[in-house]
């Protein structure tokens, strides 16, 4: 049976067993197998990969092998001028916009609360996931490797980290989003974008605290929450401040 070599670099071999990571992988294939297929059938979903050479040459995922072929499997650069490469992909989504699975429900509120158009449902299947990604241009984050591995999916994000404030460090430094952020301009619950409204202008009733202590409110244009620099505002600043600082960003966080 004919055989491959086939190489990943840096973080993708964090999909491989332990033994085959950052070294040679002879592989045996079916002639004709597709590069994709071969590709995932390691564990690597396409969604992570940037850049592919088949004997030095950049290919997409389509070519058929037949047997020989050196493979070198890229994830995404944030730093590298590889313009001359065959991309997988368009470089950037025009609007960063994003959907999660049922999983990740805690880091898709902290993603709104970055200014994140974010999506995140608990009741639908992982077809309809799919279906929303592709239609409204959003990037799939998922930790299942399975579903990045569909073939029409084009933007998505496999999220390593466990904890939910670790999984938006990541996301943030992964998509460089540090120059996107916009805290505190969509609603944590719903998604809706917030906007000023003036004191007097509040129907909803409020707790006599906050009306004495507060003469700057916001509200959720869809689900009419409101919202006011309580004593949470300077501790999820700080926390937002540092995210960025981490990432490497001389800009102000603009709120």
């Amino acid at each position: 049976m004919p055989t491959v070599t086939l190489r990943f670099y840096e973080e993708l071999n964090d999909f491989l067993p332990s033994p085959l990571r950052k070294r040679d992988i002879e592989r045996e294939i079916q002639p004709g197998e597709s590069l994709k297929h071969l590709i995932e059938s390691m564990g690597v979903p396409h969604t992570e990969i940037e850049v592919v050479l088949v004997n030095g040459i950049s290919v997409d995922l389509g070519p058929q092998l037949q047997g020989g072929e050196r493979i070198s499997v890229y994830p995404q650069f944030e730093s590298l001028d590889v313009t001359p490469l065959l991309r997988l992909r368009e470089r950037l989504l025009r609007t960063t916009r994003f959907v999660t699975d049922a999983h990740l429900g805690r880091l898709a509120r902290y993603l709104r609360l970055l200014g994140f158009d974010t999506l995140f449902f608990n009741d639908i299947g992982d077809q309809r996931l799919v279906e929303i990604s592709v239609s409204e241009r959003r990037i799939l984050l998922t930790r299942d490797r399975a579903l990045l591995m569909r073939r029409t999916i084009t933007h998505g994000c496999y999220v390593h980290a466990i904890e939910p404030w670790l999984q938006l460090a990541e996301v943030v430094e992964r998509l460089d989003l540090t120059g996107q952020i916009r805290p505190f301009s969509r609603c944590m619950v719903c998604n809706g974008a917030i906007v000023a409204i003036r004191k007097e202008h509040i129907e909803e009733p409020l707790p006599d605290q906050v009306i004495r202590q507060h003469d700057q409110f916001w509200r959720c244009r869809d689900c009419r929450k409101i919202y006011w620099q309580g004593s949470h505002y300077s501790n999820l600043l700080k926390s937002i401040a540092g995210l960025v600082a981490d990432n490497g960003s001389s800009g102000d966080v603009v709120s």
